[in-house]
């Protein structure tokens, strides 16, 4: 296979050894070019842009920027670059806001040659790829996630508040976040009828700032935390 034919690799981890090790391990593959190493976060980002790589191996736990901090910045950057963690944890502590990086696999470090090189090739095609454990773990949180949007929904159906359809839109975009501007532009109104709506919206329901509107829409089902 020719060199520019080879799916270009960047190797981040903090322990030499670990990364000493991979770089031998996927050099044995034709399939692979190791094209540079990072020992830290900040590194992982400056090489993985400067090599344009296709998959940049990333481990989480590294100092100066994380490797899930290095994943968002590449991600903005240049989200073709692949992200493929390789990483010793294995709970939702790490995994989920790994995912949520924008990450395109996780791979548990106790996992064979086999597996690394074919999460490689997945990854390198565009797909998704994650471990047996990651894989169960992003399952579980998946029906955890729609579990909690029908209890949610149940019980925006049954609310019987002193809210309006109109102020509970409102509501709910408060909720997202969204600015006095934005929800008229979103509600087709003018930002003074927005106005108007949030205060009697606190009037009713006697509460004084955002973040009692906020535990008030998820409470009634308005909105989902994510």
């Amino acid at each position: 296979m020719s060199s520019k034919n080879r799916i270009r690799i960047l190797v981040a981890d903090d322990h030499s050894v670990v990364r000493k090790g991979l770089v031998s391990l996927l050099s044995l593959s034709p399939q692979f070019h190791v094209v540079a190493e990072a020992e830290n976060g900040i590194q992982a980002f400056n090489l993985a842009l400067q090599y344009n790589v296709d998959i940049v191996l990333m481990d989480i736990s590294m100092p100066e920027m994380s490797g899930l901090e290095a994943t968002v910045k590449i991600k903005s950057v240049n989200p073709a670059i692949k992200v493929l963690v390789l990483s010793a944890f294995d709970n939702q502590d790490y995994v989920l806001p790994v995912l949520r990086s924008g990450a395109n696999g996780y791979l548990l470090k106790d996992g064979d040659t086999d597996e690394i090189e074919h999460a490689i090739i997945s990854v390198a095609e565009g797909k998704a790829f994650f471990s047996p454990k990651i894989s169960q773990i992003v399952l579980e949180d998946y029906l955890q996630q729609i579990q909690r949007e029908q209890h949610q929904q149940q019980d925006s159906e049954n609310y019987n508040g002193p809210l309006s359809k109109r102020e509970i839109e409102v509501l709910k975009f408060i909720a997202e976040s969204k600015t006095h501007h934005e929800i008229a532009q979103l509600l087709f109104l003018s930002t003074r009828t927005v106005d108007t709506h949030v205060n009697n919206i606190m009037k009713k329901l006697n509460l004084h700032d955002t973040a009692a509107l906020v535990t008030y829409a998820v409470k009634h089902g308005f909105i989902v935390i994510k």
